[in-house]
């Protein structure tokens, strides 16, 4: 979806990230998935907001604390960093990093509580709770929910046994409202596989949760009555509409909100496509355009979690294959929203394959041959048709990119862009330059030959800058090009014949070295 729904921005956004320990793999599939979509549509000329940050309040965080031996507020003040120092390695360029612990934020938590207490239909009311409920996913189960042994069918860990008076959200008196919603907007969760589950929950009858806890009290008090603290969802939820300026900034929330893609896992989709809507229908506030549902980051096909010991620090991999290897590989080789497996050596093969031997080797030889014919700088391209079907590749594969990059098809926009790799090393296969070069009659071609590889990478700088933001820089900067590449757009960026006569360029450090799978 774009920006033309009567909003001026672009507006995405990650889940908020638990702030009970330090990120894997898993959050930061989300992170660079999220970041691709959002640095996508800046490409396109969008204006784009997009929000990251951490989930701070709550039981499981408090517990964190005190295992530590340190408050709450100490251990999440600890935590925090680490996860802004992830995702500043990972080129992940948010445009606000929301804490729940900030004086924002409780503001709009307070405003959306009063909101629905007092919307005059009863929507919170006390009661009382008795239920299995696992810390981790900060969520109650039903015994048939959960695995044998009463554990979380997410973490595989016990639930607990929770008895205590709760204020509730009468979500049961919301399905109508959201089957409505879901029919009238089909694409409000995606991919289909997940709306046809958040439909099935619907029908299959909606339980009231709880929106407040008595016991613990590291979190945001309920205006009405401050011996209760705001359960997780009326708390974390909040955060999209806090950063849009729902408590404070009616003409910034009227600009940004809704929010156009909510980027989650899976594990996750009830909260914000069953919970999240129908809190804002009783707030009277319009829900968010999509919630798109991404599959599981798994090792040996177990999800990625400090729980079952695959907790893999971003660092492990961006130290040995590169921060650009490291998001070309999870964009690439895993289809957004399946469950896709990591390994160590399909990342070493990908990354060989095609960006080493791809990419890597196309930029290496085409400014190698014009380093030693040209000098280096970019030939008049005299003769006629020595291009081929470069443009008319490069058009149709931007156009494709772009088309499934609006329907958040990930693997298949990467797969486009790399059709045009593919076709340049073949187009060089075919053209021999480093023939016409032994013979000063073949002028003329090779300098078509080499103008016109030279312009195919120009065109894939820009296109890979969503993905590979450095690389993209690195490229762009060898090719003698001005300026930033980030500041280019689709529109007028990849039409064939940017790249000026006379530019000088220069055959730096290989873009990928290829990497030795035994290391």
């Amino acid at each position: 979806m774009s920006a033309t729904m009567g909003r001026d921005v672009f507006y995405i956004t990650t889940p908020i990230f638990y702030a009970n320990d330090v990120p894997h793999i898993g959050h930061a599939y989300n992170a660079v998935g999220t970041d691709f979509i959002a640095r996508w549509h800046r490409l396109r000329g969008e204006e784009v907001f997009h929000l990251t940050g951490t989930d701070e309040h709550g039981l499981k965080v408090q517990r964190a604390a005190e295992a530590k031996g340190v408050g709450a507020r100490e251990w999440v003040d600890q935590l925090e960093p680490k996860w802004r120092e992830v995702w500043a390695r990972l080129d992940i360029a948010y445009d606000d990093y929301i804490r729940t612990t900030e004086a924002r934020h409780h503001d709009a938590v307070v405003k959306i509580l009063n909101a629905v207490h007092d919307n005059g239909r009863d929507d919170i009311y006390l009661g009382h709770y008795e239920g299995l409920y696992c810390v981790h996913c900060e969520a109650y189960y039903t015994e048939s929910e959960l695995l044998e042994g009463n554990l979380c069918p997410i973490h595989e860990r016990p639930v607990e046994l929770v008895r205590e008076d709760n204020y509730f959200f009468r979500l049961s008196a919301y399905a109508d409202r959201l089957l409505e919603h879901y029919d009238a907007h089909p694409e409000a969760v995606e991919p289909a596989t997940r709306r046809n589950e958040v439909l099935s929950l619907i029908r299959g009858g909606l339980q009231d949760f709880s929106v407040s806890r008595t016991t613990f009290d590291w979190g945001v008090p309920l205006p009405w009555d401050e011996t209760h603290i705001a359960y997780v969802w009326f708390d974390a939820l909040t955060n999209y509409i806090t950063v849009a300026g729902y408590a404070n900034d009616p003409d910034r929330f009227a600009r940004m909100w809704p929010a156009n893609i909510h980027s989650i896992g899976k594990d996750i989709l009830r909260f914000h496509a069953v919970y999240w809507p129908a809190m804002l229908m009783a707030a009277g506030i319009e829900p968010p355009d999509q919630v798109w549902a991404h599959g599981y980051l798994t090792v040996g096909g177990k999800k990625m979690s400090k729980t079952n010991l695959t907790g893999i620090h971003p660092f492990e991999l961006i130290d040995h294959f590169g921060v650009d290897s490291y998001r070309y590989f999870f964009m690439r080789q895993i289809v957004w929203g399946a469950d896709g497996d990591f390994s160590w050596e399909a990342m070493v093969d990908r990354h060989n394959a095609d960006l080493a031997n791809g990419l890597g080797n196309l930029a290496s030889r085409v400014l190698a041959m014009l380093a030693s014919n040209y000098d280096g700088v970019v030939p008049e391209p005299a003769a006629p048709g020595a291009e081929a079907d470069l443009p008319a590749v490069t058009a149709e594969a931007a156009r494709t990119a772009d088309e499934h990059m609006l329907a958040v098809d990930l693997q298949k926009a990467v797969a486009a862009v790399w059709s045009i790799v593919d076709r340049a090393n073949a187009y060089l296969v075919e053209k021999e330059p480093w023939k016409l070069a032994k013979d000063p009659a073949n002028a003329d071609e090779l300098a078509g030959v080499l103008y016109a590889s030279a312009e195919t990478l120009r065109i894939v700088a820009v296109l890979i800058q969503p993905l590979m933001p450095a690389a993209a820089r690195r490229l762009w900067e060898q090719l003698g090009m001005p300026g930033d590449v980030a500041d280019q757009r689709l529109s007028g960026a990849v039409v064939w014949g940017g790249l000026q006569v006379g530019t000088l360029t220069h055959k730096g450090d290989a873009l990928f070295p290829r990497l030795d799978a035994a290391e």
